[in-house]
């Protein structure tokens, strides 16, 4: 008899990618936001008491970076309260709990790679709440595991990608920040990565591994590095050769052509934000890959295969 899961978080960018892959470990209910008000604590309680799950996933997340400067109740329900009542309950039926994080817990004062045990020092409130949702899992004691990811897109959605295809079509001149850097990562990939990881802690189907036993934060990212700059301009090339009919990319353009053909660089102070972002916010995978010899593969090589090996962008595995 497969083992229960619950999918938090099914519609995000990750929550849709896992809601493909977990099937392989064990049965699995996926709940939205429409099914899940993360903001009402004791909506989450009794999901948990109800379903009983042994594993518990929260792809969830208040993740309107911006936005959250002025909600900033709304993303510490969300972000920060949320994760502990799911830790909670988890400890109380035995459940273990799989959360994602985030690079913003980083001040990007670094210049090189930061590891799990860097100190963290968020600069923005959805830094902070996400933080703060790290900490009371980690307190819970519930065997967990955190992955801290960065720059995630996806086919579908609200994210850099998606924006940088719409403005092409509206736009001959795209200005874009050029002294933020980061690794761009898939959602697809970080689902992969996930289900690899749990089929060889959780579901016994690869190894003898224990969560428990390797529980803590892990790194989660694409190898290599980047800025918001030269990603748009790597984004804009692979447009310009897109198949204009592919379904998830007519519909990121409107079915418009892209009419931009110039990308200039802009420094941070020329695009002021109500939330401020790392300057440096690349993460080490290290741990990862020594842990469960795994590793997510260049941030190059990810969006290449966005629009050449997956051209349909369906979220099928």
């Amino acid at each position: 008899m497969k083992r229960a899961i619950l999918l938090i978080g099914a519609n995000g960018q990750v929550g849709r990618e896992l809601n493909n892959r977990l099937p392989r470990l064990g049965e699995v209910t996926s709940l939205d936001r429409q099914k899940l008000d993360l903001a009402r604590p004791e909506e989450i309680r009794r999901a948990i008491r109800s379903f009983r799950p042994a594993l518990i996933v929260n792809a969830a997340a208040y993740t309107a970076v911006d936005k959250a400067e002025s909600e900033q109740a709304l993303a510490r329900a969300v972000n920060a309260e949320a994760p502990a009542v799911m830790a909670q309950e988890a400890k109380k039926i035995g459940a273990d709990l799989v959360h994602y994080s985030t690079d913003y817990v980083f001040d990007g004062l670094k210049t090189t790679p930061y590891n799990e045990d860097d100190r963290t020092s968020p600069q923005n409130v959805y830094g902070k709440t996400k933080l703060e949702g790290e900490n009371a899992i980690l307190e819970s004691g519930v065997p967990h595991l955190i992955f801290r990811t960065a720059w995630v897109y996806a086919t579908e959605g609200w994210n850099f990608l998606l924006t940088i295809l719409r403005l092409a079509t509206q736009r001959e001149e795209l200005r874009i920040v050029c002294d933020q850097t980061g690794a761009p990562t898939w959602s697809r990939e970080i689902a992969e990565a996930t289900t690899q990881i749990l089929s060889k802690v959780w579901a016994g189907i690869d190894g003898p591994l224990s969560l428990s036993g390797v529980s803590g934060i892990y790194h989660m990212t694409a190898g290599g590095e980047t800025t918001w700059f030269d990603f748009a301009k790597a984004v804009l090339k692979k447009g310009l050769v897109m198949e204009a009919s592919t379904p998830w990319f007519a519909a990121a353009t409107g079915n418009l052509p892209l009419i931009a053909r110039r990308i200039l660089p802009i420094p941070t102070k020329d695009y002021p934000t109500a939330a401020a972002r790392p300057a440096y916010s690349v993460l080490s995978n290290n741990r990862l890959a020594h842990t469960f010899s795994l590793q997510l593969s260049d941030w190059r090589a990810q969006l290449n295969s966005v629009f050449d090996v997956y051209p349909g962008g369906s979220s099928s595995a």
